[in-house]
């Protein structure tokens, strides 16, 4: 399950909206195959090693092929997910699994998407292959955060990026476009891109910043870039801003604002409520619009406002800081415009990793909700 663990990390820029998933067949300790999902609309991770198996004497593998150069009957299977049991843009892989003559599948999770959820497993079972669940099911889900906060919460993962002086300032005083980190450490987060669904952020950060947040750095064989998503409660941000050149935009803004410029080719402009109480759009509505748009994994780059609301909202799932070695004063942009709160109210996180990245430093920190105290 290791293995196919690493197989499946190698779509890790390339499946979405699907998951990553990775495929290992087995008979006794001997590999026969192994496969691992691409893309969208392509082979799964479980035919992708059938075709593996038969490697060099048939060009290709589906149901009710043949001349495979070394049977996978009575083999084992071990998959990171579920084998799917519906016609999507690809067959059942239970059935793929069943014909090929698979006698024990070992699945790392359910998936929980509605269209399988455990009849996968049914099916497979029900034609007398053995099934077990759960191995190195965290390390698996862990590769997969998105699509199962999708499908179990009904929102994306949400993947806050921010970056920081040493006195945890994130813009000089008076504003403007400053780079505070340096060439590796924007890199890094040009990875962090590329595994997004979609990156977000407000209508400050495009107005005093201008940014493209697209990928422009090579991660495969395929460039996909993430859709960009911009917060403007009153449609104020310019049409010729950088942000909606290249891949498509979306917009969000209030139910009553007017839309009077014209737009450019592939932004589109949703309407959302606006935030009880006031104070910009609604986040929460904003995110289960976008899980209705198979968005698996939301990155945030955003000001200190907006990065407030989304900490405030407790709707951060993943926080991904970038410390800079310089000071930037106390009259400086704070990180996040957070109100003063009650000491037991305090945010806190969760150390994941620690990187550095030439001068600058990389905390992977996750939030501590108040019911993990």
């Amino acid at each position: 399950m290791a293995r196919a663990i690493e197989l499946a990390k190698r779509g890790l820029y390339t499946t979405d909206p699907n998951p990553r998933v990775g495929c290992v067949l087995l008979d006794g300790e001997r590999v026969l195959g192994e496969g691992w999902h691409m893309r969208a609309g392509e082979a799964h991770a479980e035919v992708a090693a059938l075709r593996d198996v038969g490697a060099g004497t048939a060009a290709s593998w589906a149901p009710g092929a043949s001349g495979m150069g070394r049977s996978v009957r009575g083999a084992t299977a071990y998959v990171t997910l579920e084998p799917c049991s519906h016609v999507g843009r690809t067959g059942p892989c239970a059935d793929a699994l069943i014909e090929a003559g698979i006698r024990r599948v070992v699945c790392a999770s359910m998936d929980p998407n509605p269209r399988v959820a455990g009849t996968g497993i049914a099916r497979l079972r029900a034609a007398g292959v053995a099934v077990s669940v759960g191995v190195l099911e965290r390390p698996a889900r862990a590769l997969n955060p998105g699509y199962f906060s999708r499908h179990e919460r009904g929102r994306p993962w949400v993947r806050l990026k921010l970056a920081a002086s040493l006195d945890g300032r994130s813009a000089p005083v008076g504003g403007g476009p400053m780079l505070l980190t340096g060439e590796a450490a924007r890199a890094d987060v040009q990875a962090w891109r590329a595994r997004s669904s979609a990156v977000l952020t407000g209508a400050g950060t495009v107005a005093s910043d201008d940014p493209r947040l697209d990928v422009r750095l090579s991660y495969g064989p395929w460039v996909r870039q993430p859709l960009k998503i911009v917060l403007d409660a009153r449609l104020r941000v310019a049409p010729v801003a950088r942000v909606f050149a290249g891949a498509p935009s979306l917009i969000f803004t209030g139910e009553a604002t007017e839309v009077r410029s014209a737009w450019p080719a592939g932004v589109e402009i949703a309407r959302v409520p606006a935030r009880a109480g006031g104070g910009g759009l609604d986040l929460t509505a904003v995110l289960e619009r976008l899980a209705a748009r198979e968005i698996n994994e939301l990155m945030v780059e955003c000001g200190p406002r907006l990065a407030a609301s989304f900490l405030g909202e407790e709707l951060v799932d993943e926080l991904v800081l970038y410390v800079a070695p310089l000071l930037l004063g106390a009259d400086a942009a704070p990180l996040a415009a957070l109100a003063a709160l009650p000491l037991e109210h305090l945010p806190r996180f969760d150390l994941v990793s620690v990187e550095r990245f030439d001068a600058d430093v990389r905390l992977v920190l996750t939030p501590r909700r108040a019911h993990q105290e």
